[in-house]
């Protein structure tokens, strides 16, 4: 078990979780990432997470953020975004296939 997983765990006791990348894009960045949900109920969906206006943010993890007009893309572990930025989101196993 990852350092990670143990963190979440720790955070939610009782709680399995599963991963899912997703595509943002803010006005000025695409950004994709691995977003944490639980397994399945409350908090199953990308759009749970995304619409749970008691939470001004979220956070991802394997993220890589791309200037929408060009240039270098950087790479995080770890990266919090606040709500209000996006303009949509996509899971990434809904992204055509290039």
């Amino acid at each position: 078990m990852t350092a990670d997983e143990l963190d979440s765990q720790d955070d939610f006791p009782g709680i399995e979780h599963r991963q899912e990348r997703i595509r943002i894009e803010t006005e000025r960045h695409r950004i994709d990432g691995v977003l944490t949900l639980a397994r399945d109920g409350y908090r199953s969906r990308v759009s749970d997470v995304l619409n749970a206006s008691e939470r001004d943010f979220i956070t991802l993890t394997e993220v890589s953020v791309s200037p929408i007009e060009g240039g270098p893309i950087e790479l995080h572990a770890y990266l919090t975004l606040a709500r209000r930025h996006i303009v949509f989101a996509v899971a990434a196993s809904e992204l055509p296939e290039a």
